[in-house]
């Protein structure tokens, strides 16, 4: 079993690892089933379909989101449209690019704790998302001081993992990943 002195790289994704973003996202989704559910049966399903045909195009992050939520009010309302709802829903996106970033119970003593017993070992934020939005959020968040670096990328899949431990000069072997999703966190990490 490898201890913590076997890493040379520990990894940190940032969104609802290290702080709260889901919540903020799903109110905004939630108004949005509100205005569009006369209109539809299934206003996730909706939602989810202007995303994917989005995802090549836009990326994740909050003003991909945003679009995929204007749009989604504008094709599934069509002509019933409110354009006062439309205006609700763009200040709701754009709010979170504001969202406050607040450390989730425990990150602060968890990071303060790695950063003093890892010796010779390099703490880095690996996220996806827009590099502002994510660049900001860390500010905000005040977590910033316990990482060695910031690598933000469009995905996380294998080749930008590898990427990640060529940029660090590190092996995959000696690189461990800690983040909340299996497919851009665990998945690929451990595929490399």
């Amino acid at each position: 079993m490898k201890r913590l002195r076997d890493f040379q790289l520990i990894a940190f994704d940032a969104d609802d690892t290290l702080w709260d973003c889901q919540s903020h996202f799903e109110r905004v989704e939630n108004r949005l089933y509100e205005i569009i559910s006369p209109f539809c049966a299934n206003p996730s399903a909706e939602l989810f379909k202007t995303e994917s045909s989005n995802m090549c195009d836009l990326g994740y992050g909050c003003k991909a989101f945003t679009l995929s939520v204007i749009e989604t009010c504008l094709r599934v309302c069509g002509d019933h449209a409110d354009i006062s709802c439309v205006f609700e829903l763009l200040e709701m996106g754009k709010s979170l690019l504001r969202l406050p970033a607040t450390p989730l119970a425990g990150v602060v003593e968890t990071l303060g704790t790695i950063r003093s017993v890892a010796e010779g070992c390099r703490l880095v934020c690996f996220t996806k998302g827009e590099l502002q939005d994510q660049e900001n959020k860390l500010v905000r968040s005040g977590l910033l001081r316990f990482f060695d670096d910031v690598e933000i990328t469009s995905d996380k899949g294998q080749a930008e993992f590898l990427a990640l431990c060529e940029h660090q000069h590190c092996h995959p072997s000696q690189m461990v990943m800690i983040g909340n999703s299996l497919k851009s966190d665990i998945a690929p990490a451990l595929a490399i």
